[in-house]
This record gives C-alpha cells, structure tokens and sequence, in this order.
C-alpha cells in the first residue's frame, strides 16, 4: 500500500517542515518514504509545496501527480491541488485562511481552523503542527505517538517550543474529531 500527501501553502507557514516531520514519523515505522520539497524564488510569502510519499515497499517514483491526500494551508493551493486528489482521499483545509470549499464530494474534506486555534495556545506559527496532527488524527497514515517524538527531535535545539508544538498536536487530534 503507499498513500502520497502533498502539503501546499504559502512560504513561511511551515509547508516543507510539515511534510519532514511526516516523512520521519513514516521512517521511525519502518515505511519506505520519500519527500520532495518545492518553492518558488521567495521562501516568505511565495508558493510552497511538497509531497511525502509513504510506502510498504520501495517506491517506484517520487513524482506524484494525483496525490491521495492534500493539507491546503492557503486558498491558491486548494484551487489548484484539490482537483487532482485521488478519490476517496483526505483534503485538509485550513479554514483560517480559506473560505470555501474543494468543491469535492467525493473525498473527506476536512476543515480545520488552524490559525485561530494556534492563536489560542499562544503560537501562530504553530498551525502547521495543528494541521498535521488533525491530519494524522483523520487518516492515521502514522502513528501519533511516533509524529509526538519526531516533533520532539526536530525541536530539540528550541526546547521552549516544544510544549506549545505537543499542545499544537493534541489540538488537531481534538479538531479532526479525535482518533476513531
């Protein structure tokens, strides 16, 4: 079984970190992964992207056109990736910033207001931590526990975020309904 997630939003909202801490959660299973980072000539502010590719055996390419699962962080994003989503997969809007919808009834459509529940635990800059939980909570694609200690690590060098991130991950898992 393999599941390819493209993240997508602007520069600066954590897009690329967000697919690393999924590949390395994937990696700590023992998956096959991949991630291929993407963006534009502006880091802030411009178009970022990437896709993490999550297999059971090796993974015969990186390049994926129809991912099975796209976290929109922004409105441009969403309008362009969410057409192309596989059926049946899993679309995380980030509501803060997008006021419609994928304009799609044949996946989950996940809406998640990530900034304002950022904002609440003190961090703006945390949504991305929100919006992966609550992705993670939703399609289970990792195990929680092993997404808690990859954000540990990656943050090890900043320890004074990393409770504000784990409060950022129990968020998500709250706002994608809990883990069924």
């Amino acid at each position: 079984m393999q599941s390819e997630i493209m993240f997508a939003g602007f520069g600066g909202q954590g897009i690329l970190l967000s697919g690393k801490l999924l590949a390395l959660a994937a990696m700590e299973e023992g998956a096959e992964v991949c991630w291929i980072p993407s963006y534009g000539p502006e880091m802030r502010g411009g178009t970022a992207y990437c896709t993490v590719v999550i297999g059971d055996r090796p993974i015969g390419s990186p390049i994926i056109r129809n991912p099975r699962h796209l976290i929109a962080m922004n409105r441009p994003s969403l309008e362009k990736f969410a057409p192309v989503v596989k059926p049946e997969g899993v679309i995380l809007v980030n509501s803060s910033l997008i006021p419609i919808d994928s304009g799609r009834d044949d996946v989950d459509e996940l809406k998640v207001p990530t900034v304002e529940i950022a904002r609440e635990l003190g961090n703006v800059r945390c949504a991305n931590i929100v919006a992966l939980a609550a992705f993670v909570a939703r399609t289970q694609v990792v195990k929680l526990e092993n997404l808690r200690e990859c954000v540990k690590t990656e943050f090890a060098r900043k320890p004074k975020v990393i409770p504000v991130n784990m409060e950022a991950i129990e968020a998500g898992v709250k706002a994608a309904g809990g883990i069924p």
